[in-house]
């Protein structure tokens, strides 16, 4: 297959699927190497920024995936139905911080670093394709293990887990301290 020809499926697949294609997928389909498909990719990505096109390839870990750039969104409403907005509330974003820096992770280590249950948030972020369930734990009574999804990644605009911003030692103890103060009020109350 020549690359005219494999540029062209390359993109009727990412269209088609409308979600991630695992790179080393592509490579099986158009019999190049990964190598060589990502410097497809990368070909394609600077066409489509040089002739001010309405889509670009979005990287995601070892995925890539066909979407509409952010600056047509004001358009894109004018004739879809306005997307559904993702409401988290602070006990959610809690409860999503927690996931996706220490997954996979138990509900109950999610209860034990948050001192309160989260079985509402953690219910509203699945619902939402922010956290999967990743199997169970080897342990007594094989606990769910949950971690973040595709579309976390897509909707805080990283590439990997690993591009999240390190806590410092100074903030992770101030979260101590307010989550300390926090259980000290509920206890109160």
């Amino acid at each position: 297959m020549d690359m005219l020809q494999a540029k062209a499926v390359v993109e009727a697949i990412l269209f088609a699927m409308g979600d991630s294609v695992e790179v080393s997928k592509l490579a099986d389909v158009t019999e190049l190497t990964v190598k060589e498909i990502k410097g497809l990719l990368a070909q394609m990505q600077e066409e489509y920024e040089g002739s001010g096109r309405g889509i670009y390839i979005m990287e995601l870990e070892d995925s890539v995936q066909l979407c509409t750039k952010p600056d047509m969104y004001e358009y894109l409403i004018k004739i879809a139905k306005t997307p559904r907005k993702l409401t988290l509330t602070d006990s959610v974003l809690e409860t999503l911080s927690i996931i996706a820096y220490k997954q996979p992770v138990t509900r109950l280590e999610i209860e034990r670093i948050r001192g309160v249950s989260c079985d509402h948030a953690l219910n509203k972020l699945l619902e939402y394709d922010l956290v999967t369930e990743l199997g169970r734990l080897d342990a007594p009574g094989r606990p769910l293990l949950f971690g973040t999804t595709e579309q976390f990644l897509r909707c805080f605009g990283v590439k990997s887990i690993d591009d999240l911003p390190e806590l410092s030692t100074v903030q992770v103890e101030e979260f101590k301290l307010q989550a300390e103060a926090e259980a000290s009020l509920q206890l109160n109350i």
